[in-house]
Order: C-alpha cells, then sequence, then structure tokens
C-alpha cells in the first residue's frame, strides 16, 4: 500500500516486530553487561531503557525497544540461567562447555534460551531472529551457523511439540 505521496505506508505490525527485535539485541547485550561488570538486574535494566532504547549516537539511531520485552527476556534468562545453560550444553559439542565459548554468544544463548522457556513465540521465529543477532555481531565468520545449530537443538528441547 502506498500514501498519496507514492512513499510506502508503514504498516502497523512492522514497528511492534522491529521493537521485538531491537528488544531481544538489548536482551543480549544487557546480559553481556551483567557478566562482565557485576551490576545488577536492575542497574543494567535502567540503564538500557534510559540510555540506549532510542538513542542516537555517532554511528547512527539506536531503535525503540519494547521493555516489557526486553525486562522478560533478561529476568527470564537470569531466573532460569542453569536450564539454559544446561540445554545450551547439551546443544555444543562435548569438548565445549557454555563456560568456554564467546561471552557474546553466551549471553546470546541465554536470551534466545529465555525466549525458549516462556513458550511465547514459535521456535523458529526464535531462532530465526537470533541468527540475525549472531549475523550483527559476528558478520565475516561461521558463529551464525554454530548458533543456528546450538538454538536448534535447544529448540527442540524446550519444545518438542514445534517440531
Amino acid at each position: 500500500m502506498t500514501t498519496s505521496d507514492g512513499q510506502d505506508a508503514p504498516r502497523k505490525g512492522n514497528d511492534k516486530f522491529k521493537m521485538r527485535s531491537a528488544s531481544r539485541l538489548y536482551a543480549v547485550q544487557a546480559l553481556f553487561q551483567m557478566e562482565h561488570s557485576n551490576l545488577t538486574f536492575d542497574r543494567v535494566i535502567v540503564e538500557f531503557e534510559d540510555h540506549r532504547f532510542g538513542e542516537v549516537f555517532e554511528d547512527g539511531e539506536m531503535a525503540e525497544g519494547d521493555s516489557k520485552v526486553f525486562r522478560s527476556l533478561v529476568e527470564t534468562a537470569v531466573n532460569h540461567q542453569a536450564k539454559i545453560d544446561q540445554m545450551t550444553d547439551r546443544g555444543l559439542v562435548a569438548k565445549w562447555p557454555i563456560a568456554r565459548i564467546d561471552p557474546t554468544l553466551r549471553a546470546l544463548f541465554r536470551a534466545a534460551g529465555a525466549e525458549f522457556v516462556e513458550n511465547t513465540t514459535p521456535p523458529k521465529v526464535v531462532i530465526n531472529e537470533f541468527v540475525d543477532i549472531a549475523r550483527a555481531f559476528f558478520p565475516e565468520g561461521k558463529e551464525p551457523k554454530f548458533v543456528n545449530a546450538v538454538l536448534d537443538h535447544m529448540a527442540r528441547e524446550a519444545r518438542p511439540e514445534a517440531f
């Protein structure tokens, strides 16, 4: 659909989708920051909501996130970290437990695992979203394929009825 000036009309659901995608990215970043800075859940949440959602930086504007989705992902990842880490470990090669992988990937697996635990989004959507996040962090590496394989394993374990 186009507007009277010939421009594409924005889709209503598209903004919500972008906000959910941004919230997933922010959740990965927040979990990474919590692990490396020893900041509490509350402090990291406030920092992201006050200083990152929709901010403009030298290299561009950050997308507005959905605070409810962001908080839920981070809180679920923290509250169910042991369960999520065990699912991740089972998806990894035996010689590479979660403690040995890149901390960005660890945060990504925890955020994605939170969505599998919450059971609110179809697993294939979760996998696609987090593989895209992996591509953003690792544009030249093999990590996105690795993320896809591990998340597929985690999803099949957490939500077998979806496959």
